[in-house]
């Protein structure tokens, strides 16, 4: 009995390689990004390289057990869809004989077998491309070290076990599924019909109508969510879990109505004139929504999540240097004029530099009067609150804008937190009142201005820089007393003197010699920015990759089984005179909305998650993002064409 058993199983694994080929490879491609990406963490390289950058290594544990999350889900979902297009063969096992218990023995060696090889092969994989991907994390990151391919024990044991553990809950889940499974219910799993839609009720419209709702308040309730005046509450996490409920309680509800509402409308301008594209495109989706539903509206917010992180840790990595000159907007800042010694040691080392000098003083402004608060925002901020804020004079100010003029009684603001200038904006043409110790002083505000050139740690708060007129300066610096009087920056004149300079400046505020501990140079600023967001887009990059192999397998497994589904019916259409192109037009369409539908909608998704707090990351919003959605289009196109392909492939054979 265990020859003809396992004479069975190889038989039916190869009458079944039709159907397991794609998941096969998936699984082992799978299996490659999640051993590659546990191999990259024990890299002796890579942990040397976040070690000397300060980048926490948490993230990577984290991130792993995503990775094992998306796997089972993926491997569970497809398991259970083959299982269905197996159903008739399972049954005919039960009617020759059979019993469950030794039908689930054979797809217990089945299951064994394939998944060993899978596992065997995807850790291979995975070792020898761990080198690579160690590579791209230190491209990212700019660090020059030389990755080494490292085979980790520990690595691999932790592998072993949680693939073990995956294979158990397979097995567990065929287990299950074979034991409740009637003989009469797995003839018909596979005949099963999808609802058929005999007469659209007001019902199903109005339900149409409120999922395009749901959607549509979400995406506007996103664009308020950081606006103090416009939230619905004054619960940040409860406006996002507003958001998140209503987008996909909608996306759930446009899918299993509004989609059938469309289609329907669309059937009825055709006035019963319906062509071949219009029976296998409009009404195959409508008759199919009631099913596709909930697998539509997973996929659909999957991709949206994925597409939504990696365009935000992208953000963070494009805006780098940006963030950086926002924090030490020179090369280097020397404040009270401390740290001459540095200008001399560049002096003697031949390095050219460029020297700007701000004189410094401040002014306590209200916060109602910087910003127009009403009662409501007058919960989150103090309105009567002062706020000390640095002044500048005019003089200093057009050593680096020189085209600007103020008349008397006119200042202007800049150098604003690009973060609080979303939420707060400030706003120019009105007069506010500012006061030193002395005395109270009313101006007018020419303009607001973005300009970068103070350094972070001296903006009390985040509050912007005044530009005053030197007459005024005068009166301010004498009233106040400032424990930063002057900030000097530098810019040097050649790039190729920065490794030099930076070694002087670094040894000079070891020796305090430069007084400020906290102060750092544009590069250092520059290099933690890489070091954190290269590492944040790399391992969002694999979650990316991993949502989009689930989510596109899935699509296309799915499209595989409806196309069997279908076979019958491309033979009726064949035997009546229809061609296979004419057949394609409609099949066409079919795969035009199955995988462009959820992709469009979760790209929507993303889009207006994103514009909601992307200036949270960075300074950059739409080269990242279209950069991001250009990549998944073209990796579902992929999909789409291989699904294409499949049903090319049924739609030939009809005959």
């Amino acid at each position: 009995m265990d020859m003809t058993l396992t004479n069975l199983v190889f038989k039916s694994m190869k009458k079944n390689i039709k159907h397991y080929y794609l998941y096969f490879f998936a699984l082992i491609f799978s299996v490659t990004l999640c051993f590659s990406f546990i191999t990259i963490q024990y890299n002796p390289s890579v942990t040397a390289a976040l070690e000397a950058s300060g980048t926490a290594t948490a993230g990577f544990e984290s991130i792993t057990y995503v990775l094992y999350f998306i796997l089972i889900f993926f491997i569970l979902y497809a398991n259970q869809l083959f299982m269905k297009r197996r159903s008739k063969e399972i049954g005919l096992y039960q009617l020759i004989g059979m019993t469950k218990g030794l039908i689930f023995r054979l797809l217990l060696i089945e299951n064994v077998v394939l998944f060993t090889l899978a596992v065997g092969i995807g850790m291979v994989w995975g070792f020898l491309t761990s080198r690579f991907f160690a590579m791209i994390l230190m491209k990212l990151m700019l660090n020059d070290a030389i990755v080494s391919l490292s085979f980790s024990m520990t690595a691999f044991s932790k592998s072993i076990i949680i693939f073990a553990l995956l294979l158990v809950v397979v097995l567990i889940q065929i287990f299950i599924m074979i034991r409740k499974a009637s003989l009469l219910s797995l003839f018909n799993a596979a005949k099963i019909a999808d609802e058929r839609i005999k007469k659209f009720s007001i019902f199903h419209m109005i339900m149409g109508i409120i999922g395009i709702g749901l959607i549509a308040y979400g995406y506007y309730d996103s664009t308020r969510l950081f606006s103090v005046e416009g939230a619905t509450t004054n619960n940040l996490l409860v406006n996002m879990l507003l958001i998140l409920g209503s987008t996909i309680l909608g996306t759930y509800l446009f899918f299993r109505y509004s989609v059938a509402l469309i289609m329907n409308l669309i059937r009825k301008s055709k006035k019963g004139h319906l062509k071949i594209t219009d029976v296998l495109g409009v009404t195959t989706i409508m008759h199919r929504m009631k099913g596709n539903a909930s697998s539509l509206t997973l996929i659909t917010v999957l991709t949206g999540l994925a597409v939504g992180i990696m365009t935000l840790s992208y953000i963070s990595y494009y805006s780098s240097e940006s963030n950086a000159k926002q924090s030490s907007p020179f090369d280097y800042i020397l404040l009270n004029n401390n740290g001459n010694e540095f200008l001399e040691q560049l002096k003697a080392e031949g390095i050219e530099y460029e020297k700007t000098t701000f004189h410094i003083s401040n002014v306590n402004i209200k916060t109602s009067d910087l910003f127009n608060l009403d009662e409501k925002n007058a919960e989150y901020i103090n309105v009567n609150q002062e706020v000390v804020t640095a002044a500048v004079p005019l003089s200093d100010y057009k050593k680096i804008n020189p085209e600007v003029h103020l008349k008397d009684g006119e200042i202007m603001m800049t150098s604003y937190s690009n973060v609080l200038s979303k939420l707060l904006p400030l706003e120019s043409k009105k007069k506010i009142n500012v006061k030193t110790s002395e005395k109270n002083y009313s101006l007018f505000i020419k303009e607001v201005r973005e300009d970068q050139f103070f350094l972070s740690v001296l903006a009390s708060g985040s509050s912007p820089v005044l530009i005053v007129k030197d007459e005024l300066f005068h009166e301010l610096e004498k009233a106040q007393n400032p424990a930063i009087s002057t900030q000097i920056g530098i810019n040097l004149a050649k790039e190729k003197d920065r490794e030099r300079a930076e070694i002087i400046f670094k040894n000079l505020r070891e020796s305090n010699v430069i007084q400020y501990a906290n102060l750092k140079t544009y590069k250092e600023y520059y290099d933690e920015n890489i070091a954190i967001s290269g590492m944040s887009i790399f391992v969002t990059g694999f979650l990316g990759l991993a949502f989009l192999l689930t989510t596109g397998s899935i699509l296309y497994f799915k499209q595989m089984g409806e196309a069997e589904d279908e076979r019958d019916s491309y033979t009726i259409l064949r035997k009546i005179g229809f061609s296979n192109g004419e057949l394609m037009r409609g099949i066409y369409v079919k795969q035009l909305f199955n995988f462009g539908m959820p992709l469009m909608i979760g790209l929507f998704h993303s889009y207006f998650a994103v514009k909601s707090g992307w200036w949270l990351f960075g300074s950059e919003m739409t080269t990242p993002m279209m950069i991001i959605n250009i990549f998944y289009v073209a990796m579902y196109t992929v999909f789409g064409i291989l699904s294409v392909l499949y049903y090319k492939k049924i739609v030939k054979e009809a005959l």
